[in-house]
């Protein structure tokens, strides 16, 4: 017995790419080689219900089914379409005016038809998704804690005394933020009211530009300025996002801007853009400062890290926050990021062996949703506190502001829908959030009894390095919610 299905079986099955001879080939081949034989093939007997030929159908995966008498003569052969039409009259099964009757409003279905009212369980969830995403964003730094305004000490010993510096005007580090608003005219006056969009970004500044007369804090202050401009000058005042400048665009544009200032000097960088209409961030990043996205989910493993030590859900005190992206960092080797940098006007060849350009920036874009909370930071923050801890300190955060108060979800995701960060007078805003990272990491980093994420990696490199990296430390905080703003 031979079926179309056996035909295109064939064709399709081990066929060599680039071959032009092999559809000649298999038509000049025997129809046996093709054909299943007699003692294959699947049958039904004439006195057998349409049910039953229906059921042998479905269980053998095949459309027809040849018709067998008792005495082994094929009476005939039925197929699946001959099982659709039956018990339709001639008038029922074509011509045109049985066409026209029936057919002609049935074809092409509405632009804008939608499935049906969906389960109850999924009311929620698709909502969420038929609705703008805001972020409520919030920003603190530290300099290095040994640092003054001719540099850096090596050590505590050497820094003495002295309080740890706390001038942020000391900090290599440079950050930038910026908040997409459109104003309303009521008659009398313009509101300007929150976007559904915002850019952010920081960047790392090398200090020991210093040992060569140069300020290591110009050009990553240069960098992030020049994000900025880029930004403005394609959105401009007429508020236009149409399509939304990519963060690779911006940083492209501002390392541009920097080379022609001849602005000396070098640094790591990450911009990330929110963008609430397409529930996603997208983000460029090089070298080794980041981003790491946390989110309530309902798993035990902590995102992409999947780490042994991870906490257990019962253990996490009733809290489902979890990590769900980490960003990667770019290293040439231990401790030597990838930067931007620009050895000044003559010597383009050299700074073009020496640094990194936007061609080689990590981007990629994460889905976000209501109550995500997405920390950027240098590494001053990263290699001093570990992610878990990190993931933590953000659990105390939301349990300050009601998020989680009494394991109370409905309130929760209430808030969220009204763009609540800070709730309750003890609460802390993503200020006060990013603030106490710093002030962290700074402890972290002053530790020697306690292996940092930087102590670990120096010994995975068999360099023989215990507690923390005293470093400057940047952090921006933004906070994921349904509305710009509402009342509690």
């Amino acid at each position: 017995m031979l079926t179309s299905r056996d035909l295109l079986r064939q064709y399709g099955k081990d066929r060599p790419e680039e071959d032009p001879d092999y559809i000649k080939h298999l038509e000049s081949t025997p129809i046996e080689v093709f054909m299943t034989p007699l003692s294959k093939v699947v049958f039904c007997r004439p006195d057998e219900s349409v049910r039953t030929v229906r059921s042998v159908m479905a269980k053998v995966g095949v459309k027809a089914l040849p018709i067998m008498s008792k005495d082994g003569r094929v009476e005939g052969i039925v197929t699946s379409r001959d099982i659709t039409d039956f018990g339709l009259e001639a008038k029922d099964k074509g011509g045109k005016e049985s066409y026209l009757k029936d057919m002609a409003g049935r074809v092409g279905m509405m632009a804008n038809a939608s499935m049906a009212e969906p389960p109850v369980h999924m009311e929620s969830a698709l909502r969420a998704l038929n609705t703008q995403l805001f972020v409520n964003v919030g920003t603190a730094k530290l300099p290095h804690p040994f640092k003054t305004s001719d540099g850096v000490a090596g050590n505590k010993r050497i820094h003495g005394a002295r309080e740890y510096a706390t001038d942020v005007e000391l900090s290599e580090d440079a950050e930038f933020i910026w908040k997409g608003e459109a104003g309303t005219d009521n008659g009398t006056s313009t509101t300007m009211q929150p976007q559904p969009y915002a850019w952010a970004g920081v960047a790392d500044g090398v200090g020991s530009w210093r040992e060569y007369g140069v300020d290591p804090r110009e050009f990553s202050r240069a960098l992030m300025e020049g994000c900025r401009d880029a930004l403005v000058k394609q959105i401009g005042n007429t508020q236009s996002t149409d399509t939304l400048p990519r963060p690779s665009d911006l940083l492209r544009e501002a390392h541009e801007t920097v080379k022609e200032r001849d602005v000396v000097g070098s640094s790591t960088a990450c911009v990330m853009l929110f963008d609430g209409r397409a529930h996603q961030i997208n983000f460029s990043n090089l070298g080794d400062s980041g981003i790491i996205v946390l989110r309530h989910i309902d798993s035990s493993v902590a995102g992409v890290l999947k780490r042994d030590r991870v906490l257990k859900r019962e253990e996490k005190k009733g809290s489902d926050l979890r990590v769900s992206f980490v960003s990667q960092q770019q290293l040439k080797s231990f401790n030597h990021p990838y930067q931007f940098g620009w050895l000044g006007k003559g010597n383009e060849e050299d700074s073009s062996n020496s640094f990194k350009s936007s061609d080689d920036l990590c981007t990629s874009s994460i889905h976000v949703r209501r109550g995500d909370i997405i920390i950027m930071a240098t590494d001053g923050l990263f290699d001093n506190v570990d992610v878990d801890d990190i993931t933590s300190v953000v659990q105390i955060w939301e349990m300050e502001n009601g998020f989680v108060s009494g394991n109370d979800l409905a309130a929760r995701e209430r808030r969220w829908e009204k763009g609540i960060t800070k709730g309750y007078k003890e609460g802390r805003s993503p200020d006060d959030l990013a603030m106490y990272l710093c002030e962290l990491a700074r402890k972290r980093s002053l530790r020697d009894d306690v292996d940092s994420p930087f102590a670990m990696l120096a010994k995975e490199n068999d360099i023989m390095w215990s507690g923390g990296m005293p470093d400057d430390c940047t952090v921006i905080v933004a906070h994921v919610v349904g509305e710009p703003g509402g009342k509690k």
